[in-house]
């Protein structure tokens, strides 16, 4: 999947459905993939910069692991930006 291609409806009820329920990911209906959620990425205490596709944190913090400036996200909740706790 390239950065610039949005997820499906459908991974992203997958993905809603496995963060609500604390799951560390869900396997994507179109590639098959196992995709880490927002709720396993967010435990991992700051963004790893590898452009993960629903990357919870902040665009600060992203730019301080440097994550590509063109790597969209789609977290969830989808209005949530975090900061690493210090």
């Amino acid at each position: 999947m390239s950065h610039d291609t949005a997820p499906s409806k459908d991974a992203l009820r997958r993905h809603r459905r496995a963060c609500q329920r604390g799951e560390s990911g869900y396997q994507d209906p179109d590639s098959g993939l196992f995709v880490m959620t927002s709720v396993h990425l967010r435990a991992q205490g700051q963004c790893c910069g590898s452009a993960c596709r629903h990357c919870p944190w902040s665009d600060a913090e992203r730019r301080r692991a440097g994550r590509p400036e063109d790597a969209p996200a789609w977290p969830y909740p989808e209005d949530a930006a975090f900061e690493p706790d210090d």
